[in-house]
């Protein structure tokens, strides 16, 4: 763990000069649980973007995919025509993967679907920690999971209700980001005592 070079907190990422952005991101976003279904959305989205990317060029493309798929819109994003997914292509504001551009409309409707059967897509993730965040203790970075049983169960799941870019690691990293689960390391200044 690196003590910040700009203000001396110990954080689990975005310490570097030229990261304050990331700093930021750690220190009121990663971890802190999340219940509105448009960030939800928000969330998976961007993190399935990530997939062979590091997090930190997604976020810096953030503003971006709130601009192009009309800031998570569930509604707008499950409207839009393929002509205008293809002219994302030429987007040097996102990740121009066409795969990955396509799953946000897909995934749209699913979201959709998922929050027509349990009210909204807050109750249906929630659900899988009893609605409570996991609060984790861990000493360095090499000892978090990359995946879990709880993860694996909501990637099967959503896969089979027919999501694109939610493997496992994709679902653990997500449940990072929307705080259902901590693993602010044991001495990180963000780190959540219980």
């Amino acid at each position: 763990m690196r003590v910040s070079e700009t203000d001396g907190k110990k954080r689990c990422f975005g310490n570097k000069p030229g990261q304050e952005f990331y700093a930021d991101y750690h220190d009121n976003e990663w971890a802190v649980p999340e219940y509105d279904d448009q960030k939800l959305f928000e969330m998976l989205i961007l993190e399935g973007a990530q997939a062979g990317l590091s997090w930190e060029t997604v976020l810096r493309k953030r503003e971006g995919y709130r601009n192009a798929f009309h800031h998570f819109d569930v509604d707008k994003v499950m409207a839009m025509t393929d002509e205008q997914l293809e002219a994302l292509r030429e987007n040097p504001e996102i990740i121009r993967n066409k795969l990955k551009i396509y799953s946000t409309r897909k995934n749209a409707h699913v979201f959709r679907s998922i929050q027509e059967e349990f009210g909204s897509f807050s109750n249906y993730l929630w659900a899988y920690v009893d609605h409570q965040p996991i609060i984790n203790h861990w000493l360095s970075f090499s000892d978090v999971p990359v995946t879990t049983e709880i993860s694996d169960a909501i990637s099967k799941d959503l896969k089979k209700r027919g999501m694109s870019f939610v493997g496992s690691t994709i679902i653990y990293a997500y449940m990072q980001a929307v705080g259902m689960v901590d693993d602010h390391l044991a001495e990180c200044w963000c780190r959540t005592e219980s």
